[in-house]
């Protein structure tokens, strides 16, 4: 492979801000693995944030960039799996497998799209320090007419459009909106674009925590939402705590604590077949590896209050949730998954044009 862009590059990344700035390109945010795909002749690479390369893992993604990029580029992008007209993260994170089999058959079952919306390298040219506006010309020129399961983007400068997509695309499985300067560079690895993502409240009851890797204080609480038969779920994790409030945090749940977790709701969390109809902490992972998914039962009685963004098919906090506050006016029974927002189902092919 030879290109004036050449792997491994990290993707220029986005800072978070409350409200969609104007005077900006506008993107949806995507919903999956960010890759940057290196395309020179038959060599195809897909290089995943960190700069790993997540080529063997979509084999059908790689055929279709050989018939459908041109025969030199670089493009920075997003790896999806669309279900049922909205995108599907568990699935996607079901594809890094490594078995090779399992690959092939995951390839057939889910099969995975590529969301371009930049252009790094052109032919013999790096376009790193050419404005967004036309690198983004000359992507959709790049791109023009190209088909499923390559798409390019939808951009927009119009900030009102930006914000009925940041209402509407939710409904599709996106999070939020990216705002780029239209004069921006591309500057690998620094957060020079911003992101706009939603933000919720919802009642949750702490029922363990998991200790610091540090020492014997709170690493992070477990949180969970009864369903409708009853049963307490854990839907997520809340962590970013300074040092000196995870240790006042031990004491605070000293009194909830059991010493062991017979009686608890998530009492069978070691046992591999629970998991098939309940959601547990320290579900068997190939992501998890050797780690120690051990943690401390509590009482399942307080209640807190967490701020996220989105639930991963309405059954878990997509990503780590906020803390706000302690209510002690809340009764665990009353933390069910009906308080949650719903979002307005948005089929994912009005997003990518059919």
């Amino acid at each position: 492979m030879d290109l004036p862009v050449m792997p491994p590059l990290k993707p220029m990344l986005a800072k978070s801000v409350a409200a969609i700035p104007p005077g900006m390109q506008y993107e949806a945010k995507w919903d999956g693995f960010r890759a940057i795909v290196f395309r020179d002749g038959d060599e195809v690479e897909l290089g995943s944030r960190t700069g790993k390369p997540l080529t063997r893992y979509f084999p059908e993604l790689v055929a279709a960039l050989k018939e459908r990029l041109p025969g030199r580029c670089v493009l920075d992008g997003e790896i999806v799996v669309a279900r049922e007209g909205r995108l599907d993260f568990d699935a996607l994170s079901e594809r890094i497998h490594p078995a090779e089999s399992r690959v092939r058959t995951l390839a057939e079952r889910t099969p995975s799209s590529f969301v371009a919306f930049d252009l790094l390298a052109l032919d013999g040219e790096s376009l790193l320090d050419v404005p967004l506006s036309d690198r983004r010309a000359l992507l959709e020129r790049a791109l023009a007419g190209t088909t499923a399961p390559v798409h390019v983007a939808p951009a927009t400068t119009d900030v009102e459009v930006a914000r009925r997509w940041f209402e509407q695309y939710e409904g599709a499985g996106l999070d939020g909106v990216v705002a780029k300067p239209l004069g921006l560079a591309y500057r690998p690895d620094e957060r020079a674009m911003f992101k706009i993502k939603h933000e919720r409240t919802a009642d949750v009851v702490v029922a363990g925590y998991r200790l610091h890797k540090s020492g014997p204080v709170v690493g992070s609480l477990l949180l969970g939402l009864f369903d409708d038969r009853g049963r307490l779920q854990h839907v997520g994790v809340s962590a970013a705590f300074p040092m000196k409030r995870r240790a006042e945090l031990v004491e605070e749940l000293e009194p909830l604590r059991m010493d062991d977790a017979a009686g608890h709701p998530w009492a069978a969390w070691s046992e591999e077949a629970a998991h098939a109809s309940d959601r547990l902490p320290g579900a068997p992972s190939r992501w998890t590896g050797k780690k120690d998914l051990s943690w401390v039962p509590l009482r399942p009685e307080r209640v807190a209050e967490v701020a996220y963004d989105h639930m991963e098919n309405g059954a878990r906090f997509r990503h780590t949730a906020r803390f706000r506050r302690w209510r002690p006016d809340r009764t665990a029974e009353s933390c069910t998954y009906a308080q949650l927002d719903e979002p307005v189902r948005y089929d994912l092919a009005e997003i990518l044009g059919g």
